[in-house]
């Protein structure tokens, strides 16, 4: 039994946050005053170390729509040391959630700092500062009643950039009208802005296909590209960055009598941009999806796209969002290729 159900999310894809580790805590100068202990000498604790700040990714977060709102964050300072030896508190350290597939990028630098694609992954976006040394440490045979502590470390200050990268199972990919929206509209109460014009998706559509009681695999309705992507283009890196962790992806290629473009120049077009943008995008697996085939009187265009799949060993699907049909072939297709694929994973 194959359930098809699907969600539509505002989608937050980039953000940038200041976040700012905790001050250690200043060490005490304090001398042990006892009734007889003439002798007590220097007993100043040590300052707490200020609280780090986290990330840390979950699956409860789909989006870093959060940090539109928020872009500071403070982890809590370390408290002082007191008498007695006594150890002045560390500072709590200060997670900060973000949805698994965030990539954390240093703002100055632009360097990868951490790629949180697993549940739970940590990453330690800066560190607290030590705490000081109380007076007790610094006590020698010739300086007996130092009157001196060490203050507290400041703690780190950075920016950070955040990237939400897709973790999806299936990407639909095509030129600008190829029919995502549209498939995903037909196949959830999604509603995708839909209109005849260039870029009308402009945002990630997440999905989900239920297959029988236990398995299940995310499809992503990506943002179409056009010619030059890889250089910016049009929505450009926005669209490939979100492709490079999905396991195989789909080629949409309007076939119906409105569409102009040769079908299988679509298809050469859109791997050809892939290949360029590199990552090993191009090497992932894939199939070519014919899409509009109601709308499709004269079937040239559709027997055209077909055999040059046959020739190029592709494999190829032909659907029509608007009746349903080639749709549930097209998701068993998708469920075997997905097994396939999660059991060579699973061997490296």
């Amino acid at each position: 039994m194959i359930c098809l159900f699907y969600f539509h999310m505002q989608f937050i894809d980039n953000a940038e946050v200041t976040v700012r580790a905790g001050n250690g805590g200043n060490g005490c100068v304090s001398f042990r005053r006892e009734k007889y202990v003439p002798r007590g000498g220097p007993d100043g604790g040590d300052g707490g170390r200020g609280g780090h700040v986290i990330f840390k990714a979950t699956r409860e977060l789909n989006t870093l729509l959060d940090f539109r709102y928020k872009r500071e964050y403070q982890a809590q300072k370390g408290e002082h040391g007191m008498g007695k030896k006594m150890h002045g508190k560390d500072g709590i350290d200060l997670i900060i959630l973000v949805p698994v597939g965030t990539a954390v990028r240093d703002a100055e630098s632009n360097l990868l700092a951490a790629d949180l694609v697993q549940e739970g992954q940590e990453f330690i976006a800066v560190r607290g500062g030590r705490g000081g040394q109380g007076n007790q440490h610094f006590a020698t045979p010739t300086r007996q009643v130092p009157r001196f502590a060490q203050p507290g470390e400041e703690g780190e200050c950075r920016r950070y950039i955040l990237e939400l990268k897709l973790l999806a199972d299936v990407g639909l990919v095509g030129l600008p009208n190829a029919g995502k929206s549209t498939l995903i509209s037909a196949l959830s109460s999604a509603r995708p802005k839909i209109a005849d014009y260039p870029f009308t998706t402009l945002v990630p559509n997440l999905g989900v296909v239920k297959i029988g009681d236990y398995d299940s695999f995310v499809v992503a309705d990506i943002p179409g590209l056009i010619e030059g992507a890889h250089q910016g283009i049009g929505l450009g890196f926005q669209f490939l960055q979100h492709i490079e962790r999905t396991r195989i992806f789909l080629h949409l290629v309007d076939v119906s009598d409105a569409a102009h473009e040769d079908p299988a120049s679509q298809y050469k077009m859109i791997t050809r941009e892939l290949e360029i943008y590199g990552k090993d995008i191009a090497k992932k697996h894939h199939a070519v999806v014919a899409t509009k085939i109601d709308a499709a009187t004269d079937r040239k265009r559709l027997d055209l796209l077909k055999e040059y799949c046959k020739t190029n060993y592709i494999d190829f699907c032909a659907i029509s969002a608007v009746t349903g049909s080639g749709i549930m072939a097209m998701v068993q297709y998708l469920a075997q290729i997905l097994s396939k694929v999660r059991n060579e994973t699973d061997r490296h």
